[in-house]
This record gives structure tokens, C-alpha cells and sequence, in this order.
């Protein structure tokens, strides 16, 4: 890949973190002490409550010696998961995280209680790679997971079992306060932060923590949640799996007697009628900057907390979302510029894109990001993998991927290794605007400069919403940017289908869409070839699914604009 104009930021990029490293390197040496130096954990007095469902038959397949973790499984054969290579760094996560104990707690049985027990002992026993389970949020997650699991682990363990747990609890701690004092991302930060408002408010002897986990808590909240209840990421997942720790943090504040901080409060309060902004009737999320697969029954729960009579947003400026609905149709785009970059981890180049569905039947998605795999994560991440326009294959984000000459690809692999495949550059530029017309027409215009540096186009989009839902008209339109002309670019525009939907031509032209419900749609373009081709569905709960895409290929000099239209033929049956 050739930098071009995004070689100095590359370079600046290169300068920050090494002088990160330095600053780290400093402070380490030369830095206070920690604040939990000579303190140990002599007792647990709650156990906090956690929200993320469980699945008992997990349980029956940990018993036979089948672990599966985010996408991947592996079969162990009566040992110990940490005598293994992990399938995936995602897998490694997964398991040194120790989320997966709430599976052997659903079973609820002396078996499963002894599993849970047998498996920490092998961790605490130094089985396994140390360095899998060091990084900042792994450790958190392990924190959280040791606390809320507690009453499985220690229930029948004896009592030198019992201090080996306090003693590990205690020196992950230590870990999380020292790692907050290094350079590390915000999202890291504030679960980390998390991590240790937990353990000061469930562990007699380390409570002076408490003070300072809750002080970096509320700063980190004040700075990476949004007016609107987004997170700075725009990651919907993240926000649906940091809600979920922190409802049970809520309480367990006050099941110790302490008034929650005021930004944890409010913090929850704007997060949950966001999820339900992207929310389809389906009970899942819609997949933009990192959404894969959708935990339905983790989203059910969250929502609970909302009330059964809430409403969602419509509007999000801040996080960059709009939603229009009218009878059972709803649409959800992305009019939001990308993340900060240190924000920007899980983020696609999907500006313009949308997603629609007609009640429970997805008929038009982005393909999401799957579990793991770093090759396929990258391509979900891609402008082609999202139901909008690319111009000459190429993504309106560039991200710290690839390079040039040998000494550019190290630094890659170097930058990445500590901060991931971060957007450098992205759309700047980000209007939308939502009007109603008199006859009840739901209007929203959008338009993105990501394709003026390499193309010199602006990218707008508008979409029209019938008041009854049966018509969703689009309209795509290339901008020149600036008085140089613009040079014919071969654009795609991209409507990915949801597996269940069957397409096919139609004899007047066009394409019939048919759902699982009986509904059928019809979709007719203008100036522009309209084709079906392959695609896949990256974000389906059992994996990578096949699917199929529509696509509009035009030649684009400047100022060309495409109508489309997808128009319900048939309603659902009865």
C-alpha cells in the first residue's frame, strides 16, 4: 500500500508512541509507589451479580472437554485448556478472561462446582502462557469474573484454596492500578477502572482503591460517553458490553452503603436509549464499527433496565446515527465521521451506509465484523463490506494496514502490536439532515468528504421513508470538491442482503426480493447496471454465512447522481 498523502501522519503516529514508550519506561523506573504496595486481600464481602446470561449445556460441554470461544473450539481430551496453543488470540481472550465460569454456575451442580474450581486452580498454579493472561483488559475481565464468580469457586474449597484466590485477586489489582498509570487506550482505561471499583468495594483490606478506581472511573465516563449516549468509539458492541458491567456496578455501590457517582448515573441513563436507536425488531444491533453478532439475550437484559414503555432515540448527532421508522419498516444509517484514532480499533469505513429491515426480517445489513481472524476482520472493517458507495474499490477510510518499503511494514506491524488497526484518516466532513414532508415522507441527507483526498468527490445519499413504510427511494450523487475537474471513476454502490432473503430478476427488470414472512420487495435503479453477486454475512451467530449483495456499477464523472428504490409488492402473510 502506498502512503501518499497520509506518509507524514504515519510518521507523526511512529514519534507519539515511541515517545509513549519512553514516558512509560520513565515512570516505571522513577514513578510513586503502588498504591496497593504491602496491601493484601483478607476477605470478599459481595459478590456482585452478573447480568450476562449463562447456558448450562456450556457447562455440559466443558465437562467433555470442549471449549468454544469466539468462533472457535477446542477439544482437550480430559486436560487442562492452558496446556494447549490457543486456536485464536481471540479464543486466548476468551478463555484467560474467565467470563466463561457463569456457564458452570447455570448448571448449578457439585460437578460443575468442582470444574470451576479444578480450572482456576490450573491458572493460579501458573498453567498456561503468563503473557496471554497479562494484558490490560484480560486481566480486567478475569478481575470482574473472579469477583462475580466467587460463591462457584470457593463453595466446598479448602482454606488454603480460599488464600490463593484472595492472593491472586489481590496481585491482579495491583496489576490494573499499575497498568493505569501507564499509556494505555481509553477503553482500556475505563474497564480497567471498572476492574478495581469492583474489587474495592467487594475485598476487605485493598479499600483504599476504591477512591481512586471510582475518581478515574467518573473522568473516563465524563470523556468517552457522548451527550447522546454513544460511545466515543461508536462501537455499539463495546457500549452494550460496558453496560452490562456497570448496571451491576450501580448496585453493587449500593449494596456497600455508598451513593454511586453522579456520571456512572447519568452515564447508564443516556447509554440505553441509544441501544435502542440501533436496535431491529429482531433483538439485534445493527453492524457498524465493530457490531458482530448479536447477543439477544445480553441486549433483552440490558434493555429491562430501561423500562418496558421506553422509546429510542431517533437522533443521535453525536454518536452518528439516524433512525427512521415507519409502520413495521425501519432504517438505520451511519452519518457519523469515524472515531478518534485511538478510539478506532473496531471501526469500519461504513459512512453512508444503512441497514433496513421490515418487522423481524433483516433485508438490508452491513456484513459485520466477525469474532476473530485478523484477515477477515479487516475486510468486514472495508467500505465494500457495508451497503454504501465505494469509488475504484477503494475504502473511504485508510487504516494502519500494509506499507511500503521493508522499514514502513515493520513499523507497522510494530504500531499495531500496540495500538491495532487504527483509522489514520477518514471522512472529516459529516452533514446529515432529517426533514418531514407534509404527506409524511421521513427524509434524511447525508454527505461525506472520505473520498475527496484520493478522488476528489464528495459522496451524498438521501433517503425517503413512505409514511407507511412500503417505499424506501434512495438517491446517490458524486460531487466534484474544489474547481479541478474530477476524473471518471468506476463507483459501486453495495446493498448487502440478509442470508434468509432470496433474490432473484424479475422479467420488466429489477429484482424481486423475497422474505421467510412471505413479504416481497421489489428494487428498481436508475443510470446505473444493476447486478447480484456473492457476498457474505460475516456477524451470523454460528459464523460466516453466504449471502448475496445488490450492486449498481456506473462510471462516475463529476456531479452523477443514482436513484434506487425498494418497494413492497407483497405485504407479510397473515
Amino acid at each position: 500500500m502506498r502512503w501518499g498523502a497520509d506518509r507524514w501522519r504515519f510518521y507523526r503516529l511512529i514519534g507519539r508512541e515511541v515517545a509513549q514508550t519512553a514516558r512509560n519506561a520513565y515512570a516505571g523506573a522513577t514513578g510513586r509507589p503502588d498504591l496497593l504496595a504491602g496491601a493484601r486481600v483478607t476477605g470478599l464481602v459481595i459478590a456482585p451479580h452478573d447480568l450476562r446470561t449463562s447456558d448450562a449445556t456450556f457447562a455440559d460441554d466443558i465437562y467433555a472437554g470442549l471449549f468454544v470461544f469466539a468462533g472457535r473450539s477446542l477439544s482437550v481430551s480430559g486436560r487442562s485448556p492452558f496446556d494447549y496453543a490457543p486456536p485464536s488470540p481471540e479464543w486466548a481472550d476468551a478463555l484467560y478472561g474467565f467470563g466463561w465460569l457463569r456457564h458452570l454456575r447455570a448448571a448449578d451442580t457439585a460437578l460443575a462446582r468442582a470444574n470451576a474450581r479444578a480450572f482456576v486452580a490450573d491458572f493460579m498454579a501458573g498453567r498456561g502462557e503468563a503473557a496471554l493472561a497479562k494484558p490490560t483488559p484480560v486481566a480486567a475481565r478475569r478481575l470482574i469474573a473472579f469477583l462475580c464468580q466467587s460463591p462457584l469457586v470457593l463453595e466446598g474449597a479448602d482454606h488454603a484454596f480460599y488464600q490463593t484466590f484472595l492472593k491472586t485477586i489481590g496481585r491482579t489489582a495491583r496489576d490494573l492500578e499499575r497498568d493505569l498509570r501507564r499509556g494505555i487506550s481509553p477503553q482500556t482505561r475505563l474497564l480497567a477502572a471498572v476492574a478495581l471499583c469492583y474489587a474495592g468495594l467487594c475485598c476487605e483490606g485493598i479499600q483504599p482503591i476504591l477512591r481512586r478506581a471510582t475518581r478515574i472511573l467518573v473522568r473516563e465516563l465524563e470523556r468517552q460517553i457522548m451527550p447522546d449516549g454513544g460511545h466515543r468509539s461508536r462501537d455499539p458492541r463495546f457500549a452494550m458490553e460496558l453496560l452490562l458491567d456497570l448496571l451491576p456496578l450501580r448496585q453493587s455501590f449500593l449494596g456497600r452503603g455508598i451513593d454511586p457517582p453522579e456520571a456512572l448515573l447519568r452515564a447508564v441513563d443516556r447509554m440505553l436509549p441509544l441501544l435502542r436507536l440501533l436496535r431491529h425488531a429482531d433483538a439485534s444491533l445493527s453492524h457498524f464499527n465493530g457490531m458482530g453478532a448479536t447477543a439477544a439475550d445480553h441486549l433483552a437484559t440490558l434493555l429491562v433496565y430501561d423500562g418496558a414503555m421506553a422509546q429510542p432515540l431517533m437522533h443521535a448527532p453525536n454518536s452518528g446515527y439516524e433512525r427512521l421508522e415507519a409502520g413495521r419498516v425501519l432504517l438505520v444509517a451511519d452519518v457519523g465521521a469515524p472515531p478518534p484514532l485511538v478510539d478506532s480499533i473496531n471501526a469500519g469505513a461504513g459512512c453512508l451506509s444503512f441497514e433496513l429491515s421490515s418487522g423481524p426480517q433483516r433485508i438490508v445489513l452491513n456484513c459485520g465484523l466477525p469474532a476473530s481472524g485478523p484477515e477477515l476482520r479487516r475486510l468486514a472493517r472495508s467500505t465494500a463490506a457495508h451497503s454504501t458507495a465505494t469509488i475504484a474499490d477503494s475504502s473511504s477510510c485508510r487504516f494502519l494496514t500494509g506499507g511500503g518499503a521493508w522499514y514502513e511494514r515493520w513499523a507497522v506491524r510494530w504500531l499495531a502490536g500496540r495500538i491495532g488497526p487504527v483509522v489514520l484518516r477518514g471522512p472529516r466532513a459529516v452533514k446529515a439532515e432529517r426533514t418531514l414532508d407534509p404527506d409524511g415522507t421521513r427524509v434524511l441527507a447525508a454527505r461525506h468528504d472520505g473520498y475527496v483526498p484520493d478522488f476528489g468527490l464528495v459522496h451524498e445519499r438521501r433517503w425517503r421513508l413512505a409514511a407507511d413504510g412500503s417505499v424506501v427511494e434512495g438517491e446517490d450523487a458524486f460531487v466534484r470538491s474544489g474547481s479541478a475537474r474530477a476524473k471518471p471513476h468506476e463507483v459501486a454502490i453495495r446493498f448487502h442482503l440478509h442470508p434468509a432473503i432470496a433474490a432473484r430478476g424479475r422479467e420488466e427488470g429489477g429484482l424481486e426480493l423475497v422474505s421467510p414472512i412471505g413479504e416481497v420487495w421489489h428494487f428498481d435503479a436508475e443510470n446505473a447496471q444493476i447486478a447480484l453477486e456473492e457476498s457474505v454475512y460475516f456477524a451470523g451467530l454460528t459464523g460466516a454465512r453466504r449471502t448475496d449483495q445488490i450492486v449498481l456499477y456506473l462510471t462516475v464523472p463529476e456531479d452523477t447522481r443514482v436513484r434506487w428504490r425498494f418497494a413492497r409488492a407483497v405485504p407479510p402473510d397473515a
